[in-house]
């Protein structure tokens, strides 16, 4: 129990279902009983109006029913109600009430009852007004300075302000600048209004200024004042918020005090009457209400303030001097003066809770029980002890960045495809090149583990699959409840898709309101896009695929297609896709090998994926865990390039119609602009054949268009088939040397950075950096390689390249690392060791020229640590051994194509990468050989090796542009005198 606690002296809850805010309450003698005694008036949004009179004789016995002297049910609902002199020739105080559309002004009469009922209490209405627009809010008070009557000022939902003198409507004026109504206030002090604008400032408009501007009957004509001549309405001053207003209040109960009083959104402001800010109190909570009262002290002002944590807080000023507990959140509050109690705190909560209450303290009267005295068991203490700093460590260990998952989830989601077709086909498309087009049904289980108020399952395939129903809305679940939906996938397209795998997404909210999204994966089957036939012979594709195990009979893991093929000895397979394409698998008699050939090199990925993950889910039954694959093939580079030119081509394409769109776009505008002029002038002259080339230019514009669209969608298709090709490629990599899951997560990341093309981003670029990055990290040939793209900053935009001779080079180079025994991982460090020379590249004096670097195709920008250091001028004796080994060098490249299958364009850079390599073995045997003779001239060998390496830079473009074919007799012959003076040197 708080000590600081609002003393419930009276409370009582108001009907059931009902809605109030802040202009719903308000005290004053609404019967004129001249006792000086407050009654408390409350509306609601039901339209119910209830008066109380709460005294001490009333709070045991009677309860609410005695203390209520007045119910009444109207028609309207009551948006503000307040109390004053609002008739016309009559000092005594009347009631307004504020209806959406309806202004009344009622008097409340007691009668003095003859039994023990008591008084009766009667609602007589004065007068009405019924207003043409939605009002807000009022306020009232003595406008224009006229004193024994009080008028009504009320604002309209599009911002208008209507002036009523008791049963009379003066005039309507529109707040320029007006979209939200805010809080309204009347300054008796300078006869102005008080009101927040949605430019979230205050703002000050004197009934003067008002009353001179011009009537308008409407917001447009307020805005075209000026141009007729009237007064357009200006605020006399304004002061900036910064934030939304909840209320305003202008106490009047001190002269010495001249105060507005402003309730932001997170701070109290006061200002001068005049816009001079006074003071801001900046508040640490979100305040619901407040209500400015008389204080004992000068100069100061006392307010209530409630918040939204169900605190009434009392502050002086700035000054915060009382703090107490409500039981609910406060929407409105009000001082009144009570029988047997004044000063008395009325609050009104949004669900109609009423409470009654003054400050105090509640005293605890809990006492501490003593506590037996024991001795303490120190093992059981040291036990308990290490229990607890155990649960600490395991708290406190952060392996991981996100958190783990709960033990049970909110939600369970499985997937099952039908094992079987559909027998009536779902598919929008009947048939491909006279082949029925299949589809597939899919059940989704949906199981809940707690209360899901709503839930929305998605479903993403590949395409051109498509499904019947991609979103599916899902009812509110209890515990333990199941939902089931089922759709039909199929092929949409006339090409292949490059996965054959679907994505379910099912996004909902915990109990607690945090939202969560939870995946699922399905695989389609393989017969959805392709039917069995007859084996083809001569093909433009192969690839090979060898095993370790006996070799198997092919009907025997493709069930579904032996059925319906020819072939009875199950060595032979033949895949015919929907989309043209043929893939047939065969199956060697004698050897451990699988060949899967095709006209189409993109279209075999597929049936190759599937085969391999058949033989994995085949050998695993069997209980072989030794089962390995492996691919010994040349790497279809070549075939793979093709891919990559056509979409590289689509992409050129797709830029030149954008081009020529936008050239014809502004000819047709300024062609337009020109007749436009002709047109508009008074005397005709003649057109120049304008409309002509208006219509020329416009079907130009329709045929680019339509070739734009037609160009994007088989940009869409190339983009899918490199996919497909790059799946492969990977792939086919894997097998070749045995990468791990990892590494060819890595590799797949690396070549398929991205799942669509975009016209800011396509698949070349982001592929090249990748690619880039690589080489110049993980598989790098040296340290100092890896160094320096770790210092280098970040490269320039990525944008459309000129070809993509840049990129087929370095994919080939990728490979090529990749089959010298690279190794993909994510630190730059994993392949070589950093030796001291780099770490130490910081210290000055203290570094040796770094062994040559094997580039990736492009020469690195070095530090200025590194080239400091470099010399320029080689020695005689370098360079004659250099020129030897050059040629020597040459007729290598047949011996590269053998070993990777390296295009033949390609090789043109691995060839130097080969080069290099050698020559630092060579020379660093003859400087093996050569230290224990001359231990004094190592530092300086190191400096000529280093200045040769700029050197033979300089020779190679100059032995690029002329001949580079050299025969491989020639090449033995200088090999042969090459060895002479090296070992004369020895």
């Amino acid at each position: 129990m708080s000590l600081f606690k609002a003393r419930d002296w009276w409370s009582a809850a108001l009907g059931e279902g009902e809605e109030f805010d802040q202009g719903c309450l308000c005290v004053g003698d609404v019967d004129n009983s001249g006792t000086g005694h407050d009654k408390i008036v409350v509306g609601s949004y039901m339209g119910m109006l209830r008066i109380f009179s709460p005294n001490a004789n009333k709070l045991s016995d009677g309860g609410t029913a005695d203390a209520q002297l007045l119910e009444v049910q109207l028609q309207n609902a009551i948006i503000q109600v307040e109390v004053g002199k609002f008739v016309s020739c009559s000092d005594l105080l009347h009631l307004a009430v504020l209806h959406p559309r309806k202004l009344s002004v009622y008097s409340v009469t007691g009668t003095s009852g003859n039994v023990e009922h008591g008084d009766q209490y009667q609602l007589k209405l004065m007068y009405e007004h019924n207003l043409q627009r939605t009002a807000c809010n009022m306020t009232y008070g003595t406008f224009g300075g006229v004193t024994g009557h009080h008028s009504l000022c009320i604002q309209s939902m599009d911002g208008m302000l209507m002036f009523f003198e008791q049963d009379s409507y003066s005039f309507g004026r529109f707040l320029p600048g007006f979209l939200l109504p805010g809080p309204l206030a009347y300054n008796p002090r300078t006869d102005s209004f008080l009101t927040v604008s949605s430019a979230r400032q205050l703002e000050g408009y004197k009934y003067e200024t008002l009353a001179i501007a011009t009537d308008a009957e409407s917001r447009q004509d307020s805005d075209l004042l000026p141009k007729t001549g009237g007064k357009r309405l200006t605020p006399d001053w304004t002061f900036v918020l910064g934030e939304q207003a909840l209320d305003i209040s202008v106490p009047s109960f001190s002269h010495s005090s001249s105060s507005v009083m402003v309730l932001g959104e997170r701070n109290l402001f006061c200002l001068r009457d005049n816009g001079q800010i006074r003071f801001m109190k900046k508040l640490e909570f979100n305040p619901s209400c407040f209500l400015p009262y008389i204080s004992v002290k000068d100069g100061t002002t006392n307010m209530l303030l409630g918040n939204h944590n169900n605190m009434l807080l009392v502050y002086q000023d700035v000054t915060l001097k009382w703090a107490a507990q409500l039981p609910f959140v406060p929407v409105a509050v009000r001082v009144a003066n009570l029988p047997e109690l004044k000063g008395v705190v009325v609050s009104l909560s949004s669900d109609g809770h009423f409470l009654c209450s003054y400050m105090g303290t509640d005293p605890s009267f809990f006492s501490t029980p003593k506590v037996d005295a024991r001795e303490a068991d120190y093992e059981q203490i040291d036990a308990e002890m290490k229990k607890l700093q155990k649960f600490i460590r395991e708290a406190t260990r952060t392996q991981d960045i996100l958190p783990k998952s709960d033990a049970v989830d909110d939600l369970s989601v499985k997937a099952t495809v039908s094992s079987c077709l559909d027998t009536l086909s779902q598919a929008l498309i009947q048939d491909i090149d006279g082949l029925p087009v299949p589809s597939v049904t899919v059940q989704v289980k949906v199981k809940t583990n707690s209360v899901l108020q709503s839930a929305k399952l998605s479903i993403c395939v590949q395409p051109p699959l498509a499904v019947t129903q991609d979103q599916f809305v899902l009812e509110p679940m209890g515990v333990g409840s199941t939902k089931e939906v089922a759709f039909s996938a199929f092929l949409n397209g006339q090409y292949l898709p490059a996965d054959l795998t679907g994505d379910i997404v099912v996004s909902y909210s915990s109990p607690t309101g945090v939202p969560r999204v939870l995946q699922s994966r399905f695989s389609l089957p393989l017969a959805l896009v392709c039917l069995p036939s007859s084996p083809a012979k001569n093909t433009k594709f192969k690839v090979t695929v060898d095993t370790n195990q006996p070799p198997i009979d092919l009907s025997a893991i493709f069930r579904e297609f032996s059925m319906k093929t020819e072939d009875k000895d199950g060595n032979s397979l033949a895949f015919q896709f929907l989309s043209g394409a043929k893939v047939t698998v065969l199956a060697s008699k004698t050897s451990q090998r699988y060949r899967i050939q095709s006209d189409s090199f993109e279209d075999m990925w597929l049936v190759v994926k599937e085969l391999v993950q058949r033989f994995d889910q085949h050998f695993s039954k069997l209980g072989i865990k030794d089962f390995k694959k492996s691919f010994s093939g040349p790497m279809p580079l070549q075939e793979y390039f093709l891919s990559v030119d056509n979409h590289f081509q689509l992409r050129v394409s797709a830029q030149q119609y954008q081009d020529l769109l936008s050239e014809r776009a502004v000819q047709f505008r300024a062609i337009q602009r020109r007749l436009l002029t002709r047109f508009k002038d008074k005397t005709p002259a003649p057109l120049q054949n304008l409309d002509k080339l208006l219509d020329a230019t416009y079907n130009q514009v329709i045929a680019l268009a339509e070739a734009a669209e037609e160009n994007w969608a088989l940009l869409e298709q190339a983009f899918v088939r490199l996919r497909s090709s790059t799946h492969l490629l990977v792939l086919l990599l894997s097998l070749w040397q045995g990468l791990t899951p990892d590494q060819t997560a890595i590799l797949e990341a690396t070549l398929l950075p991205l799942l669509q093309d975009t016209p800011q981003l396509g698949w070349e670029e982001s592929c090249d950096a990748a690619v880039s990055h690589l080489l110049r990290s993980c598989l790098s040939r040296s340290p100092k390689d890896q160094a320096t793209s770790l210092a280098q900053a970040g490269g320039p935009v990525l944008g459309l390249p000129q070809d993509t001779t840049r990129l087929k080079k370095h994919i080939a180079l990728l490979c090529d690392r990749i089959g010298k025994g690279g190794r993909l991982t994510l630190a730059s460090e994993a392949n070589v060791q950093i030796p001291a020379q780099i770490q130490n590249l910081a210290a000055p004096g203290g570094v040796e020229p770094i062994a040559e670097v094997s580039g990736d195709g492009e020469d690195l920008e070095h530090p200025q640590e590194i080239t400091k250091f470099i010399k320029k001028k080689p020695s005689k004796k370098v360079k004659k051994e250099k020129e030897k080994k050059e040629v020597s060098r040459e007729p290598s490249e047949a011996d590269v194509k053998e070993e990777a299958g390296v295009p033949e364009e390609t090789l043109k850079e691995v060839k130097r990468e080969k080069k290099e390599p050698s020559k630092d073995k060579k020379e660093s045997k003859k400087d093996s050989s050569k230290e224990p003779k001359e231990p004094k001239d190592d530092t300086k060998k190191k400096e000529s090796s280093s200045s040769k390496e700029k050197k033979e830079k300089k020779e190679k473009e100059g032995k690029e542009s002329g001949d580079k074919k050299v025969s491989r007799k020639s090449s033995l012959k200088v090999k042969e005198k090459k060895k002479d003076p090296e070992a004369g040197e020895g």
